[in-house]
């Protein structure tokens, strides 16, 4: 579809700010373009940046940064509600502690990151939970973020994507689409070796991989997850389907 809107919409504050729009389901519809974006945080956005997104009519961000990470970044459009959704980051203070110790190799910390994902599924359920009782209740245009929009973002944007019934491997592209878009911030934990910084500083496969194979381990299955994990039955994945899909 050669009209379709652009997909990352490239603000000089928020590098990586997408549309999960135009994406094709299993019954033949397709996502809504311009109603659900992920992003990275906030609060760096220029003047320039924060007249776009007031164009789009965001009016909710959906915020998974910790107390520190929120309070290092506020949002600075005024009209948009945040709603805080916290899961606390853990990667860097793992990655640290490995470094004291003297341990810390790039294959050390991917495994990391990919624990830290599994631990989305086991100890953060409720944070995406409650992001779904907010989709319910139709707030778009809306925005889901989190510090670099890649990770908490990405699985909470894999999970949107299942639900409206998205296939596996354009959801694994949109996810990995990050690594065209995101541009580090340099100043963040500069301690740690260049390769360290690489392997946290992108997206894998692998990562969203030890996700689901955390919500097989522990629930069964996807199904199961949408059902028990996040209280998605098939009423409610119905009507998030009315709300985020083209008619």
């Amino acid at each position: 579809m050669p009209d379709s809107p652009a997909r990352h919409l490239a603000l000089q504050g928020a590098s990586n700010f997408r549309d999960l729009g135009g994406y094709p389901t299993s019954d033949g519809r397709a996502t809504r373009w311009r109603h659900i974006f992920r992003s990275n945080h906030l609060g760096q956005l220029t003047a320039a940046d924060v007249e776009i997104v007031r164009a789009l009519g965001v009016r909710s961000a959906f915020d998974f940064r910790g107390v520190e990470e929120r309070a290092a970044g506020v949002c600075v459009v005024n009209e948009i509600t945040v709603h805080s959704l916290p899961i606390e980051p853990t990667v860097v203070a793992a990655l640290r502690a490995e470094l004291a110790e003297g341990r810390l190799t790039a294959p050390v910390a991917l495994e990391l990151m990919r624990e830290s994902y599994r631990n989305y599924v086991r100890h953060n359920t409720h944070s995406f939970r409650a992001l779904f009782g907010h989709l319910l209740e139709d707030r778009a245009p809306l925005v889901i973020h989190c510090t670099a929009g890649k990770d908490r973002t990405g699985f909470a944007s894999a999970l949107i994507l299942h639900a409206l019934g998205v296939a596996d491997e354009v959801i694994a592209e949109d996810y990995l689409l990050t690594n065209q878009h995101y541009r580090r911030d340099a100043s963040n934990a500069s301690d740690l070796p260049a390769d360290v910084l690489d392997a946290i500083g992108g997206v894998e496969a692998s990562y969203l991989g030890a996700a689901f194979e955390a919500v097989s381990n522990e629930y069964g299955g996807l199904e199961t997850y949408l059902r028990d994990g996040l209280k998605l039955g098939t009423p409610e994945q119905t009507a998030l389907k009315a709300r985020y899909l083209q008619s």
